[in-house]
């Protein structure tokens, strides 16, 4: 199973200097969670930015990686506020993998559980599900054009 990183809220951290949260150039977090299973995961950085940053060429370099990949089955950490975008860029490529976009409210460094949640159940869909794009995020799974951030609301839903 191959883990993308593309930075977002769950790999957010503190900088008590300048009083921000930034998005790393590292693993950190996700390299964290994976440590406890068993199975042998590889994770790859890529991008590393907030989701509102990503441009059309980001999604391209994702694209280009998630096509190019010999695995299966790829979960994509991403920035929630457009991974629908992210994920529908990747649907067009019609590819016979199983993709899961999943990301975090709150930072990994903040709380860990949502973040360790939503990965963790990620990687299960990805191992039961037939080949597509699907995006999972706080306990809510289903393709990616089924599940969208609810702003208003301040949560995942299943439409």
């Amino acid at each position: 199973m191959l883990i993308l990183n593309t930075g977002g809220t769950f790999n957010k951290r503190y900088d008590s200097k300048s009083g921000e949260l930034f998005v790393p150039n590292d693993n950190v977090a996700v390299d964290a969670i994976v440590s406890v299973f068993t199975e042998t995961m590889t994770v790859k950085g890529l991008i590393y930015k907030d989701s509102l940053d990503m441009t059309h060429d980001d999604r391209d370099v994702l694209a280009k990686r998630v096509s190019q990949s010999d695995e299966k089955f790829i979960i994509v950490v991403h920035g929630t506020d457009t991974m629908d975008l992210s994920a529908q860029r990747i649907a067009k490529l019609g590819l016979d993998k199983v993709i899961v976009f999943t990301g975090a409210m709150v930072p990994f460094g903040i709380n860990a559980i949502e973040a360790t949640a939503n990965l963790s159940m990620a990687i299960v869909y990805a191992r039961n599900a037939s080949s597509g794009v699907y995006i999972m995020m706080q306990g809510v799974c289903g393709s990616y054009d089924k599940v969208i951030k609810n702003r208003d609301l301040g949560k995942f839903e299943y439409v």
